[in-house]
């Protein structure tokens, strides 16, 4: 087991919701629809190293290891929202990330390890590669979404351990500062990461 990273900010941050689905919605052609299939919005997941949310569809795929569970900004979403004029901030589970954080810049997160502390428990994660949104954001969300969500779609890491995580008041430790004014910024230009 990896030992935690040694310099820590803490930032007190919400987990809205813990999204799992134990198969594709968006598959094939947008003007085709989505999938009918079975989305859980739940209190509490298990997370297990390496592999993801126990129940995803994602769980222990070859092809998603490093990208195992995925992270997003509520604030992403109200951004978006305005910047569309839309009459109400769509739902975010329509983005079909796995954890939707209130209070937490994300971007800065990659490559770093971090951990997100819970009433029920603790996991750490390696922030990866931004989990860029999909051409079905226009056709679930509204006309405009994807490119809208260009670079707030979210963050993709990998669980370095096992833990559960429960929907409520978290506490975010990071090695590098937050900003949770920027949570809901577009971050266009990327630097390498870390």
């Amino acid at each position: 087991m990896n030992a935690p990273p040694a310099a820590l900010f803490e930032h007190p941050v919400d987990l809205v919701h813990l999204l799992v689905s134990p198969e594709h919605a968006y598959f094939g052609r947008p003007r085709d629809g989505a999938a009918d299939v079975p989305t859980h919005d739940l209190g509490e997941v298990e997370v297990v190293a390496g592999k993801g949310v126990r129940g995803d569809r994602f769980f222990g795929k070859a092809a998603h290891m490093d990208a195992a569970v995925t992270f997003l900004a509520i604030e992403a979403w109200e951004a978006v929202a305005a910047d569309l004029r839309l009459p109400a901030v769509p739902d975010p589970l329509l983005a079909r990330r796995n954890l939707v954080v209130r209070g937490a810049e994300l971007d800065p997160l990659r490559g770093h390890e971090f951990e997100l502390v819970t009433a029920t428990g603790s996991v750490r994660f390696r922030g990866g590669r931004p989990a860029n949104p999909c051409a079905w954001m226009d056709r679930v969300v509204a006309d405009g979404a994807h490119r809208a969500l260009r670079g707030r779609g979210g963050l993709r890491c990998t669980p370095l351990i096992d833990g559960r995580l429960s929907r409520g008041p978290a506490v975010l430790r990071s090695p590098v500062p937050l900003d949770p004014s920027r949570a809901g910024e577009a971050v266009l230009r990327r630097t390498p990461l870390p």
